[in-house]
């Protein structure tokens, strides 16, 4: 079953996000209180934990959830291997898939104290489709 590892967000842009006990995502906006949100294809962002493990192998640091910028930290789905256009229903809320990866931008500060940046390879972008609440241990299901 995949489900939900981590909710995060971050009040400013070009801040790493910090876990939150829960979030709200809205219809054209994204995750209420993200500095990121708004009314454009990425409005939340995902990366599966196992994702963040291979990055995490090479590291004498801990990664934390968030570190990668990322809003919702999954388990037990590959991400980065779902079609543009799928449609997941995460906890109360429905997202569609609208981009795979992303080009990562100048001081990334993970991939200047890492040395790599998993999201540009293997995160997805959702646009919300159905708002609701979203929290650690929610399932994730592909709607068909």
């Amino acid at each position: 079953m995949a489900k939900v590892k981590d909710v995060c967000i971050s009040e400013k842009k070009g801040e790493q996000k910090h876990p939150v006990d829960e979030v709200l995502l809205k219809v054209d906006h994204g995750i209420v209180g993200d500095a990121h949100a708004g009314n454009w294809h990425r409005q939340v962002s995902l990366l599966a934990a196992e994702s963040v493990a291979k990055v995490q192998k090479a590291l004498n640091f801990e990664l934390k959830s968030g570190d990668f910028a990322e809003n919702i930290l999954t388990e037990g789905i590959e991400l980065f291997t779902l079609p543009i256009g799928t449609k997941l229903q995460i906890g109360e809320a429905v997202g569609e898939v609208t981009q795979i990866g992303k080009e990562c931008h100048q001081g990334c500060a993970i991939r200047e104290l890492a040395g790599d940046c998993v999201m540009p390879r293997e995160g997805i972008f959702v646009k919300v489709l159905k708002e609701g609440k979203v929290k650690a241990g929610d399932e994730i299901k592909v709607i068909a």
